[in-house]
């Protein structure tokens, strides 16, 4: 495997940020350790940029990175996908844009910063982790939760911090509720808990939903 191998199979494959498992498995003849040598040799010579222990990303000669940080966040610690105040802001639910990338995740809560930013993880339970889909943003495929789920993921943790939510210094978007399938946001709140779904029915009467 040389480079410019690698390089042809990580674009045909859209591999945008990859790992070391990944590359095992589009050269399978080669020697794990022959792969870890030809990535740390890439990586030192500013080739490939390490985004994590064994997660990298392609790094085009005179440019800076172009991959989403919502894409990198669904590969450094999966299973996860894209809630909290990141998805409210994505679905314009939230005006506020977020300084980190917020995510969900079955495994263990945790938190990471590299060159894209820093990303947080929160962790819930497995009948929890759903309410999720594939969408296309700024040219990738990203994990992130519907409307409804990143609504009821948001007010569950927020309300394990604060007694009661105050809506109007959340500034949720009115018309935006206003769209929204409360069925279904009611029905993830109750995979919770009963506060939650109190929490959300107050917030359906606050925006007259």
């Amino acid at each position: 495997m040389n480079y410019f191998d690698l390089v042809s199979a990580l674009e045909k494959n859209r591999l945008f940020v990859f790992s070391l498992r990944d590359v095992d498995n589009l050269f399978p003849e080669e020697k794990l350790k022959t792969v870890k040598n030809g990535l740390s040799r890439w990586t030192v010579s500013g080739r490939f940029r390490k985004i994590r222990r064994n997660l990298y990303e392609f790094v085009k000669p005179g440019t800076e990175s172009d991959i989403p940080d919502l894409y990198v966040a669904n590969k450094i610690y999966a299973p996860s996908y894209i809630s909290l105040e990141t998805a409210l802001s994505v679905y314009d639910l939230i005006p506020d844009i977020a300084a980190q990338v917020t995510s969900m995740t079955t495994l263990t809560t945790r938190r990471f910063t590299n060159s894209h930013g820093s990303f947080i993880y929160r962790s819930c339970r497995k009948r929890v982790f759903t309410g999720y889909k594939l969408m296309r943003y700024e040219g990738c495929k990203i994990l992130i939760a519907d409307r409804e789920k990143a609504l009821a993921d948001f007010v569950y943790f927020s309300i394990r911090r604060v007694e009661s939510l105050n809506y109007d210094e959340e500034r949720f978007n009115k018309m935006i509720l206003k769209k929204l399938n409360w069925t279904k946001v009611l029905r993830y709140a109750g995979l919770f808990n009963e506060k939650t779904v109190r929490a959300l029915k107050n917030l359906k009467s606050w925006g007259k939903c």
